[in-house]
């Protein structure tokens, strides 16, 4: 009798990074699109723009062939999430957010730099591409 087992191939959202990203991406949208104009105009689409990439950046990385590609995008993710502390305490500061959506978000944003490092040490150690 054949061997019917499927292999399962990693997916997207498979990733914890970025199931995180994609999450921490959509309460920053959430938020930011209750802000008055001016606010979102100046802080809130960079923010957004900056959350997106995160998430985005994982995707593309994913989606590329050669193991040096794929994590030369997860760093660029790195970039975004550090961007993103910046927007977060900018919006805290400037009283866009309180002090609990500041706790929450940067309990998620906190998370992403060690979930992203996961990946790419996964990247190194199973890719031989």
């Amino acid at each position: 009798m054949a061997d019917v087992t499927e292999k399962r191939f990693l997916q997207l959202g498979d990733l914890k990074s970025y199931i995180t990203a994609f999450s921490f991406n959509n309460k920053v949208w959430g938020v930011v699109i209750k802000w008055d104009y001016f606010a979102r105009d100046t802080i809130g689409k960079q923010f957004v723009n900056a959350a997106d990439s995160i998430s985005a950046n994982i995707a593309e990385g994913f989606g590329r062939y050669h193991k040096k590609d794929k994590i030369k995008f997860y760093y660029y993710s790195l970039g975004s999430v550090k961007e993103c502390n910046d927007w977060l305490t900018k919006a805290k500061i400037r009283n866009l957010i309180n002090e609990e959506l500041f706790i929450q978000l940067n309990e998620m944003i906190e998370r992403l730099p060690r979930e992203i490092h996961q990946l790419i040490k996964f990247t190194e150690e199973k890719l031989k591409v």
